[in-house]
């Protein structure tokens, strides 16, 4: 059985979202980031990087979400484009890492600095919110002449892009409650009301009913989420 190791940020419900999907067997192990358990020894054991989602699949362990929905996908055969062309795989794996190098960077920058960053500065304020609102309307773009992000497939694509479209509006908008932000994306929306309609997606939102994360983000959430503002003997506390 897979081992699943999660919380409820965008990028590990990507993957809780193929598994479910797939119907795949597996064991949510909840990674409290705001408790530290992230740096723990035998978490870093798995990913060095200190991050969630990574799943333990037999002998094989795969972190990054992108990594693992590619993974998964191979493994099983699933929610790929059926009889993948080079042209087609050539697609898929450019707007895949579109979205591991651009949607989720900029976004969770965004999200950092307008929310979160104890002294936000002007410019970075200003720098990531452009960014992440010119990704999103490339996706947009992409989603205005057809269904799913390949066409008429539902793949592992609209997996990685449904992760973190449901947080557009704290990403670019004032707070999660921030509906106006969708005037500019009517296509992404209606992509997101999609995903979000599926069986599977909403079986994968409800592993928010299975651990209590630590939901305060005090001074000991802000020093395991972002030590580098902390000295480093803290770090260790």
């Amino acid at each position: 059985m897979i081992k699943f190791y999660y919380n409820l940020a965008p990028n590990p419900l990507k993957v809780a979202l193929f598994l479910e999907e797939a119907g795949l067997p597996y064991e949510p192990v909840p990674v409290d980031t705001r408790l530290g358990e992230q740096h723990r020894p035998e978490y870093l054991a798995i990913n060095p990087n200190a991050k969630a989602p990574s799943i333990v699949d037999g002998e094989t362990v795969v972190f990054d979400s992108n990594a693992i929905l590619l993974y998964l996908a191979e493994k099983t055969g699933r929610f790929l484009p059926v009889g993948s062309t080079n042209a087609a795989r050539g697609t898929l794996l450019s707007w895949l890492m579109f979205v591991a190098t651009g949607i989720g960077p900029y976004s969770g920058q965004s999200v950092h600095f307008r929310h979160f960053a104890p002294d936000p500065k002007e410019y970075a304020v200003d720098r990531y919110l452009f960014e992440a609102k010119r990704h999103w309307g490339i996706l947009d773009a992409r989603l205005a002449d057809r269904r799913w992000m390949m066409g008429d497939e539902y793949t592992i694509l609209d997996m990685a892009v449904w992760g973190w479209s449901r947080m557009v509006p704290f990403v670019i908008g004032e707070g999660p409650a921030d509906e106006s932000v969708w005037t500019g994306l009517p296509n992404l929306k209606r992509h997101l009301g999609e995903v979000s309609a599926r069986p599977a997606a909403q079986r994968a939102l409800a592993l928010k009913d299975r651990h209590a994360f630590k939901t305060e983000m005090d001074e000991k959430a802000r020093r395991h989420m972002f030590p580098h503002t902390t000295a480093p003997s803290a770090r260790a506390t």
